[in-house]
């Protein structure tokens, strides 16, 4: 279904963008890996990738927050891949800080990313995706995408913008053969989370177990985090024939935290 063609995945050198990769990989789509980090550790994992899927993986460092980095790095993923027919617009940063407290550099460079690069990034694909009568976008939106929480303003004000652009984008495309969904993700099981969750449980003077389970106890109901993996299955279910009549949408995969 997936073989030979391209997917562009923004940041994507770990945690739920390289799930993601990951997913699409494993069904013969060619990858262009995106994201900042130690230059040999993304070379063994792009390496790696290549190797145990058998496809063709590129990396591009791009720098999200501006128009002409996200141009760029489109550019390169056409030469390498051929063609963009996936793209996953995952890459994101977070601050928290009340909003009348919040560092303008900080919300400046969280719109740019998290919301903005999207909008940059679908502008330069959607031509050639509907002109081939065949694509899929899958935006990274989060819970926050769905709803609130204090201190993380900015990041909220993206996530909902996200939303919004795939809706405005699933409903510009239709016609075309392209579908546009965004994925809402909960508490994840990421390097990320678990460096915040050591930090906080130190703070507080628990286990690490007992912080998630805090946690978990207040938003999740399932009382257990989502794994990346099922984040990938669902991004790669989104991209294939059988999910054709599913766009517009902004699905949960959060253990029921958006149902209270």
């Amino acid at each position: 279904m997936l073989k030979g063609k391209g997917a562009l995945v923004t940041g994507s050198t770990s945690g739920i963008g390289l799930a993601m990769a990951k997913a699409l990989a494993g069904e013969g789509c060619n990858i262009m890996l995106h994201g900042l980090g130690d230059p040999a550790e993304i070379e063994r994992t792009r390496r790696a990738l290549a190797t145990s899927a058998a496809v063709t993986v590129g990396h591009d460092g791009a720098d999200m927050s501006r128009p002409e980095g996200v141009a760029a790095m489109v550019a390169h993923a056409k030469e390498v891949l051929g063609t963009i027919d996936v793209l996953i617009n995952n890459a994101g940063i977070q601050h928290v800080a009340p909003i009348d407290e919040f560092p303008l550099d900080r919300y400046d460079a969280i719109v740019a990313v998290n919301l903005s690069a999207a909008f940059h990034a679908t502008r330069l694909v959607l031509a050639d995706m509907k002109a081939r009568k065949w694509g899929r976008i899958v935006n990274t939106a989060s819970t926050h995408g769905l709803v609130a929480s204090v201190h993380k303003g900015p990041y909220i004000m993206a996530k909902h913008g996200i939303v919004g652009l795939t809706k405005a984008t699933a409903l510009e495309a239709a016609p075309f053969g392209v579908t546009c969904n965004a994925i809402c993700p909960g508490f994840t099981r990421t390097a990320m989370l678990e460096r915040v969750m050591e930090a906080h449980a130190k703070e507080l003077g628990l286990t690490k177990e007992q912080a998630y389970h805090a946690m978990l106890k207040e938003k999740t109901p399932t009382l257990r985090l989502v794994e990346e993996e099922e984040v990938g299955a669902l991004a790669l279910f989104l991209c294939g024939d059988m999910a054709r009549s599913i766009t517009g949408t902004a699905i949960p995969i959060d253990g029921g935290w958006t149902t209270h």
